[in-house]
């Protein structure tokens, strides 16, 4: 039922700020402004490829308040399209699966997920912008990947035989990727079970329990975005020097409290279970 990881959303204490920093690392164009009376938000959307980053900013008591006040600005919800948005409602409500509902979008709080919290939007074409190509990895941090992977392959009605096993000692996790529907899409949650917690992965979830960790993003020219990066003395790890494919982090304090992952184009697919559709060579170890 799932389409696409097609946006985030940003817990923001100054959207202006946030807005000038995806503009000028991704490249990114405003698109709408307005609320979201759920979150207690005010929100500005950004799109970068063919992606949107809502940037929520408090407007009162809510979610979106309590999760600067705890943790500051950063990540805050990832986000999925459907065909048909309201079917899935009807199939969440089959499940007694509990949502709210704003504004054409379906919002799921993370205590009936695994602490990741989800926002639904209806699938939309859109012509690519900026620097990237598209989202296409959420990364939740979990206890029990087992038991994550079971609860999204029911939640969101996932083929499990398309997934693919990841372990990592390099980054301290075992898991799957829910791979929504390969190969035609990369598109999935990347499900990681903390197996090292000196790791960075393991010290966050120490800090902050199951959890939306950080996302991944494709890009066709990955050194156009490390050298806006450089340009502004902006924090990030290139992982070119490491027998990687291109690819690199973007550091949280250089992208309003979110890590996130950009990959060039296809080379996801070496650790995603389709090396042969990656064309470039390296490889990250999964």
């Amino acid at each position: 039922m799932l389409e696409r990881v097609d946006r985030v959303q940003l817990a923001v204490s100054d959207r202006a700020r946030a807005e000038n920093t995806f503009r000028h690392v991704l490249g990114a164009e405003k698109v709408r402004e307005d609320k979201i009376a759920l979150l207690g938000a005010r929100r500005t959307v950004m799109q970068a490829g063919i992606s949107e980053f809502e940037l929520l900013e408090p407007d009162g008591e809510g979610p979106v308040s309590q999760h600067v006040a705890q943790w500051g600005d950063g990540l805050f919800a990832a986000g999925f399209s459907a065909k048909d948005v309201v079917r899935l409602a009807e199939y969440f409500e089959l499940q007694g699966l509990k949502f709210d509902a704003e504004g054409g979008q379906l919002f799921i709080a993370p205590e009936h997920t695994l602490g990741m919290r989800a926002v639904i939007s209806p699938a939309v074409e859109r012509e690519p912008v900026g620097l990237i190509s598209f989202l296409y990895e959420v990364t939740n941090v979990v206890g029990d990947w087992k038991a994550a992977a079971e609860r999204y392959t029911a939640m969101f009605a996932l083929d499990a035989s398309r997934f693919h096993r990841i372990t990592s000692a390099e980054y301290g996790y075992t898991g799957t990727l829910t791979l929504f529907d390969p190969p035609g899409r990369l598109d999935r949650i990347e499900i990681a079970e903390i197996t090292d917690r000196e790791k960075a992965m393991g010290r966050f979830h120490t800090k902050r329990g199951d959890s939306l960790y950080m996302c991944f993003v494709e890009a066709p020219d990955v050194r156009a975005i490390a050298a806006r990066l450089r340009e502004r003395n902006l924090r990030f790890a290139d992982l070119t020097d490491r027998d990687q494919p291109d690819s690199l982090f973007i550091h949280p304090s250089a992208l309003c409290g979110m890590l996130m992952g950009v990959s060039a184009t296809n080379a996801a697919w070496f650790w995603s279970g389709r090396p042969d559709l990656a064309g470039v060579p390296g490889g990250r170890g999964h």
